[in-house]
Parts: C-alpha cells; sequence; structure tokens
C-alpha cells in the first residue's frame, strides 16, 4: 500500500505507484463530490458513492483566465472567487487556487487585492454561526447520562473531532434547532469527522413556516469533510436537519447557518449565479455595512 502527500490531502492507495488525485472542477461543477472513488471506473465529476478508494478531490482553478500572468488580463473578482469556494469546498473538495506570479516575480497588486476582498467576504459571513445560541434537541443520543462525548451540542464545537452520535441501529436521525427568535438565513453548513468515514448519503433541512408547517429548504446527497449548500433567504425560529440515507450510523461535527448578502441565487433552481459588477469600493463598502450590522 502506497501512502501520498498531495497538497493538505493524505491519500492511501494499495493500486497507485504515484500520486494521483481525482480533479473535479476544470471538467465541470458537480453538485456534490463523494471522496470515494473506484480507480477502474471513470468518475470525472462525482466520484463513486461504492468505490473502495479514498481519493480526496482537488479542484485546481486560477486567478487569472489562464495559468500564467499576462498584463493585458484581469483576475477574477471576489464574488466570482466566493462562487468557486462554494462549488470546491463547499462541496467536500480540495481547492487549489493558482496565483501567478508577474514578470518582475511578485503577486501583482490586483490579484493581492482580489484576494484580500475574498478573504473579507468569506470572514464576513462565517464568522458568526446564527444557530451558535439554538436550543437543540437529537432525535436519539448514544452514551448514558452525563456521558458527552457524543452530545448533540457538539455540532456546535468547531472542528471534526467532536461529534453528535445518534444511538446505534436506529433509523429516525434528526436534529432540532429552536434559535429562540427568527432568523433569516440562506447558507447551510455541515461536516461530518471525516476519520470516521464518510457516511451520510442523503440529508435536508426543513424550517417552520408561520402557518405551522414545516417546509423543506434544501437537501443534499453527500456530506464528507464539508457540505456549503447555498438557497434563497429563509426566516424561521424553528430548524429541523434530517439524515435521509446513511451508510453506517450517521455522525454530525458541526452545523451551521449564515446569511451571505453578496450571493445571488436562483430561487427556482437553488443555482447561485456570481455577480462581477462588483467594483472594490462597493464591495468593501458591502462587507463593512455587513459587519456593523451583525455586531448590534
Amino acid at each position: 500500500m502506497a501512502l501520498f502527500f498531495c497538497g493538505s490531502a493524505l491519500i492511501f492507495s494499495p493500486a497507485l505507484s504515484a500520486p494521483q488525485v481525482f480533479l473535479a472542477y476544470r471538467i465541470k461543477y458537480s453538485d456534490f463530490c463523494f471522496t470515494f472513488y473506484c480507480l477502474f471506473n471513470r468518475y470525472s465529476q462525482g466520484g463513486d458513492p461504492s468505490g473502495h478508494d479514498w481519493v480526496p478531490a482537488e479542484c485546481d482553478v486560477s486567478i487569472r483566465p489562464g495559468w500564467f500572468w499576462h498584463a493585458s488580463e484581469v483576475p477574477k473578482s471576489a464574488i466570482k472567487l466566493l462562487d468557486i469556494y462554494y462549488k470546491s469546498v463547499g462541496r467536500n473538495c480540495l481547492l487549489l487556487l493558482n496565483v501567478p506570479p508577474n514578470s518582475s516575480g511578485l503577486i501583482s497588486d490586483e490579484d493581492v487585492q482580489v484576494l484580500k476582498e475574498f478573504s473579507e467576504l468569506r470572514r464576513s459571513i462565517f464568522s458568526d454561526n446564527l444557530a451558535g445560541n439554538a436550543i437543540l434537541n437529537a432525535s436519539s443520543t448514544r452514551g448514558s447520562i452525563g456521558d458527552s462525548r457524543f452530545d448533540h451540542y457538539n455540532i456546535f464545537k468547531e472542528g471534526i473531532y467532536t461529534y453528535w452520535a445518534p444511538k446505534e441501529n436506529v433509523s429516525d436521525w434528526a436534529l432540532h434547532l429552536n434559535l429562540q427568535e427568527s432568523v433569516s438565513f440562506n447558507v447551510l453548513q455541515v461536516q461530518e469527522p471525516i476519520h470516521m468515514g464518510q457516511r451520510i448519503m442523503a440529508f435536508h433541512l426543513e424550517v417552520l413556516n408561520e402557518d405551522g408547517d414545516w417546509r423543506m429548504v434544501i437537501n443534499g446527497t453527500t456530506v464528507g469533510y464539508q457540505r456549503l449548500l447555498r438557497f434563497p433567504n429563509v426566516e424561521s425560529q424553528h430548524l429541523k436537519f434530517v439524515i435521509d440515507k446513511s451508510r453506517a450510523d450517521p455522525l454530525i461535527s458541526y452545523l451551521g447557518i449564515y446569511m451571505d448578502q453578496f450571493s445571488i441565487v436562483n430561487s427556482a433552481f437553488h443555482r447561485s449565479s456570481p455577480t462581477n459588477n462588483y467594483s472594490s469600493q462597493v464591495l468593501r463598502q458591502a462587507i463593512h455595512n455587513h459587519s456593523t450590522t451583525a455586531s448590534i
């Protein structure tokens, strides 16, 4: 069995004699990406849920139109990078962002500015988990009373080494969140303790509407290390995260909801359409306004 390091990806494979990665981004965006991969089949986009090899997908993309720097070209906008972030890191993949040096051997000022704006965008969206103070109930929790190893409140602790585990051999897996007040949000974050295996195969999020009915907001087919799902703005005090299918007892290491004021989501198809007409000044002002509102 060979052991390889590819960036931050650790790959075990008995079938490889040289480093190999699963390149998922350059061909086409996929709505999901299983980390399992069958080397004897060609899964160029979404992996293979029944695969027997562990091959993390690497999404390689350049900040510029090509792989090298050219004076006549401009970098992608921070909004475009944010969209790529959702469609790579947010789909259980590793993002490899190429930032080429210019003719002086330095990173151009334009590229540096875009990277700073991209960093601020992510910070303004993900710095505050709007579910962090929720009253939480689980369909079941493994262990005896007083045993916090698998407690459902572990889903609010950052990192993959603490997690919620339901009782063994049950088929009802759900987390109920009472946010204690009505909250608007449009992003769901879910993580599995990936060192325990990629287990979840289907899940969805519901909210309680004003009529007292549960309505599904978004659904997904896999989680892995991390899923980030965008959808049109919803507002509710009560949420229900439901795991519909799992290859083994499901485990959740983190769950969060956020408000993204920068992405534009098509309500009909739950697809995002990045906007590229933000000037740096307008973008910085939007980030500032969002940060000020979040701190009130």
